[in-house]
């Protein structure tokens, strides 16, 4: 083809950029509207082709090309244009300005890409799965080759319809006397090697294949005959990528294998199920998470005793443990000059590197330099957690209990203790489930081996009711935590921090029972028992005030919210530092109460001042900073001010969209927030689509009878009766009122 033919007299071929098995793609000039644009050239026709096959092809092509030009989402290339030129079928592409997933490995010597940069491409081509899937396509191709990253971190998927196209004009042929569908062997599925009907999981298996490459630098079958590839595909399960590659996540592991499952109904069940998997994998930013400091520090002798000296003799040298929200730095079990607990393992005659004595079990006692480096790993993976990196702290504490069991026993305290540090890694990984099932076996082990009513064990049951919160389980949680209290208070008595914190935790548990009056009630004498033991000033006081104001604000007390958010802000400020999580988090709740009584001219220029912190401190696409622009755009709302938010609120969606995902619940609350406002605009017709659109994704996630997708539905019929579609309305209402009724049959 011609670098001077011009198709259509609109778009002149420029140079070619790309050459495969089914054409070429050049880039090319838009002539029209004086653009770069990309044209992807199908090989000829050709006379020798049946006339009516080719009549059939045509229209097959315009079919998938009129699907792809459809496709309007962040991850999918844009299809602007496509026909037929002198026997040539061709698209026309937007220009991307990046490299394909095959030519960043080229680039990297095919070593793996750096685990971030694995973990977003997956996320992105996750989003962009889900949203193709939701329209009924399944690209059928998916490889490195036809995956872009642009220079400026987008990801784009390429050639939807393509692959189909591929296989009817026969380039995409079959094996040679097998009968096997070929597209690209690395990367296909096992149905599509049997040749049975795919849908979108074969999708989620090639993705399985290309994110194993990204992570290992080559595929999972990499054989030189494609049929051995297409058998390993098959029949032989895929090595782990962390044998390769011993520092890969292991949820990022567990991931990639899942998807490498060979039966579809083993693998996630649709993009979005794997977005969430992804989402949950990364460090997990909870709503709010208070963070803890040092314990006051003993004063010297020389020193006047101060504050300190009021403080009961228990507290002195005391960790501040965890809270109901939130991790607290933690200390390493003390140690023995061997590194051992001294309680458990007896001291022995010699200090050497061999094995010496035996423990009370009959187990060698091991020798003190591997104990002393398990410490020295301890300390450092609770280190890894202070600094928020939970992943790594999370998979170095499972790899300390393994070789902690292996040397010690499971049941020694320190190997407890790792299994207590990895379980708490699960939990803020995302993963409370599978935290709630490590908590109790620990507890089980240290009730057996240190009692019911001992710290240790009182402390893993408390973690365990806080996960059974983190998993909805409200009720069962504030069993927990209620009889945790009562051995606290039996044990250890009414003031001490231990059992302060738990009744802290008790009346964040009530809040989320619904009775907000006894949670209020008992937030109230927590705080005044911390601020008399601690002190007004210590972060656990402030958590706790922080607990007393969302109780007020859930009595619609909102004018002493206010105050008492302000005074912790302020307090915050004082003790913490103006850009701390907390002090910020608190700042965030007095735009919240600002809101509430009206005042949203103050509000307005609170949340434009946090959100200029929030982007200075953590950047302007973390979700703290877009919980403040989401927060800016509702009060830009309330003052009239419409037009601008709109503009605010889609913007926080699409990034939302992007960075949690399309179906996240902060996502959708920015979508229905565009709704709000092309509804007060008077575009009703724009806003159904939103509304249909929320409450559609609610549903799916949540279930139709959930509160949530229920005033959704309720918005969506408000909706039509603005369109003067009243019978919709009316019935819509009858519906959303049956399963009112429903779920208060049901009960909670």
């Amino acid at each position: 083809m011609s670098d001077t033919m011009l198709i259509q007299g609109r778009y002149r071929l420029l140079d070619t950029i790309g050459r495969g098995g089914m054409g070429e793609v050049w880039r090319a000039r838009d002539e029209s509207l004086g653009r770069h644009v990309a044209v992807k050239c199908l090989k000829p026709l050709g006379p020798q082709r049946d006339p009516s096959f080719t009549r059939v092809l045509r229209e097959r092509f315009r079919r998938e090309a009129r699907v792809a030009a459809a496709l309007q989402h962040r991850g999918v290339t844009v299809v602007h244009d496509f026909g037929e030129s002198d026997g040539v079928l061709y698209l026309v592409m937007e220009m991307l300005d990046g490299r394909n997933l095959g030519q960043l490995l080229e680039d990297n010597d095919h070593r793996p890409l750096a685990v971030p940069d694995i973990v977003e491409i997956a996320e992105q081509v996750a989003a962009a799965l889900a949203y193709t899937h939701q329209q009924g396509i399944v690209h059928r191709d998916l490889k490195p080759a036809n995956i872009m990253r642009l220079t400026d971190g987008t990801v784009k998927i390429c050639d939807f319809g393509i692959a189909r196209l591929g296989h009817d004009i026969g380039f995409t042929a079959r094996l040679t006397g097998t009968g096997v569908a070929m597209g690209t062997p690395h990367y296909m599925s096992p149905e599509q090697i049997g040749g049975t009907e795919v849908d979108q999981r074969s999708d989620l298996y090639s993705l399985g294949c290309v994110l194993y490459e990204l992570a290992t630098g080559t595929p999972p079958f990499d054989f030189d005959d494609a049929w051995a590839i297409l058998v390993g595909h098959r029949d032989t399960p895929p090595e782990p990528p962390r044998r390769q590659r011993a520092e890969l996540p292991g949820y990022l592991e567990r991931i990639i294998l899942d998807l490498l499952a060979k039966l579809p109904e083993q693998r996630p069940d649709d993009a979005h199920a794997l977005s969430r998997r992804i989402i949950a994998g990364r460090t997990p930013v909870p709503r709010y998470a208070p963070t803890m400091v040092t314990p006051l520090p003993r004063p010297r002798p020389s020193e006047p005793a101060g504050r300190d000296a009021r403080l009961p003799s228990w507290t002195r040298g005391m960790t501040t443990g965890h809270k109901a929200a939130g991790a607290a730095p933690r200390t390493a079990p003390p140690a023995d000059a061997a590194g051992l607990t001294g309680e458990w393992t007896p001291r022995t005659a010699t200090d050497g590197p061999a094995e010496t004595g035996r423990t009370p079990g009959g187990r060698p006692v091991p020798a003190p330099e591997a104990v002393r480096a398990l410490t020295d790993r301890h300390r450092a993976a609770l280190s890894l957690g202070r600094l928020g990196r939970w992943e790594e702290a999370c998979e170095a504490h499972r790899a300390i209990a393994d070789e902690r069991a292996r040397l010690l026993g499971p049941d020694h305290p320190d190997t407890l203790a790792g299994r207590y540090e990895y379980a708490f890694g699960l939990s803020r990984t995302g993963r409370p489930a599978e935290a709630l099932r490590e908590y109790k076996q620990v507890a089980e082990a240290r009730i057996g081996a240190l009692g019911a009513d001992h710290p240790d064990t009182l402390a893993v049951r408390q973690e365990m009711a806080y996960v059974l919160g983190r998993l909805g389980r409200h009720f069962d949680a504030h069993q927990v935590y209620a009889a945790v209290l009562a051995a606290r208070e039996r044990t250890m008595g009414p003031d001490h921090p231990d059992t302060l914190r738990c009744r802290h935790n008790l009346a964040f548990s009530l809040s989320r029972l619904g009775r907000p009056d006894d949670s209020y009630r008992m937030a109230c004498q927590v705080a005044a028992a911390r601020a008399r033991v601690l002190g007004p000033q210590h972060p656990d006081t402030l958590v706790t005030r922080f607990e007393v104001a969302y109780a007020l604000g859930q009595l619609g007390r909102w004018a002493e919210a206010l105050d008492t958010y302000r005074e912790v802000a302020g307090a915050r400020t004082r003790a913490l530092g103006a850009d701390h999580p907390d002090t910020l988090a608190a700042r965030y709740e007095v735009g919240i109460s600002l809101g509430r009584l009206g005042r949203s001219a103050e509000a307005l220029e609170l949340y434009r001042a946090l959100i200029d912190d929030r982007t200075r401190v953590h950047g302007p696409a973390h979700p703290e900073t877009l919980r403040a622009r989401h927060g800016l755009g509702v009060n830009l709302g309330r003052l009239g001010r419409w037009e601008e938010a709109l503009a605010e609120s889609r913007d926080v969606c699409a990034i939302r969209g992007r960075v949690l995902g399309a179906d996240h619940p902060d996502t959708l609350v920015s979508r229905r927030e565009v709704a709000v406002s092309l509804g007060w605009l008077g575009r009703w017709a724009d806003a159904l689509t939103e509304y249909r659109a929320v409450a559609g994704a609610r549903e799916r996630v949540l279930g139709a009878g959930h509160p949530d997708t229920l005033a959704s539905r309720t918005d969506e019929a408000h909706c039509l009766e603005q369109l003067g579609r009243g019978q919709e309305a009316a019935e819509l209402y009858r519906r959303v009122a049956v399963l009112r009724g429903q779920r208060a049959a049901d009960g909670p």
